[in-house]
């Protein structure tokens, strides 16, 4: 068995991060996504696009590989100070450590222009053409492509502490454990199931919406038994 921290997955392939700050990647390989840069050593975070990969060195920069047709690989400098990356379908995302964000590869929809003030986001997420980002208040911002209106968010927008980005959705986890899902969501992605509470993690795939919820013992559960 291995021991991993994180898991990514692409348009075929996946990526796991390891405790040991290494990434074993498996499935489509057509543009060198699961081939890792060596070293493959030091990474603390990881992300998929549609067929690139990224990955955050303890350092601090990003290394990205795969397809790089629209320079969705082509990490901007200085290549310092990041903390989270996000992948999309020809574009990515790198958080810094100050709260900023970073865009780069294709905007032709604005996925890449990050909404000022680009400043106090906690999180980030990318779509097929579209960003989602989550700030330190609660508030989520999206930009890009918003013909699914799959940057629309719902109100009100606050309460909220992670988020999740697909093809054409958008969703967001609450602090009291709802999620809220937006989207024109043909194939239902959109849809929550009852009840909507009690989540402790989201995500967002290609057409569809996976959570965790809250596992409740079904037996009470004591620290110590006293008899008399």
């Amino acid at each position: 068995n291995e021991d991993f921290r994180a898991l990514a997955a692409g348009d075929g392939f996946t990526l796991a991060l390891k405790e040991d700050g290494s990434i074993s990647a498996w499935g489509a390989n057509y543009h060198g996504q699961s081939t890792v840069p060596k070293p493959n050593a030091d990474f603390v975070a990881i992300a998929a696009g549609a067929r690139h990969s990224l990955g955050v060195k303890r350092d601090g920069s990003i290394v990205a590989w795969g397809s790089n047709g629209q320079n969705q690989c082509a990490v901007p400098q200085p290549n310092t100070g990041f903390v989270a990356v996000a992948g999309g379908s020809g574009h990515s995302l790198g958080m810094r450590v100050d709260g900023s964000i970073v865009g780069w590869g294709d905007d032709y929809f604005g996925q890449c222009s990050v909404p000022q003030p680009n400043a106090g986001f906690v999180a980030i997420a990318a779509g097929e053409y579209h960003s989602i980002a989550l700030r330190d208040d609660g508030s989520v911002a999206a930009w890009g492509d918003n013909f699914y209106e799959q940057c629309t968010i719902p109100e009100p927008n606050s309460g909220f502490v992670a988020v999740g980005a697909g093809y054409s959705h958008g969703l967001a986890l609450r602090e009291d454990g709802t999620i809220e899902c937006w989207c024109l969501g043909a194939q239902n992605q959109g849809r929550i199931p009852e009840p909507n509470a009690e989540f402790v993690m989201a995500s967002a795939g290609y057409n569809n919406s996976v959570a965790i919820r809250r596992i409740t013992p079904t037996t009470p559960v004591y620290d110590s038994l006293e008899f008399a």
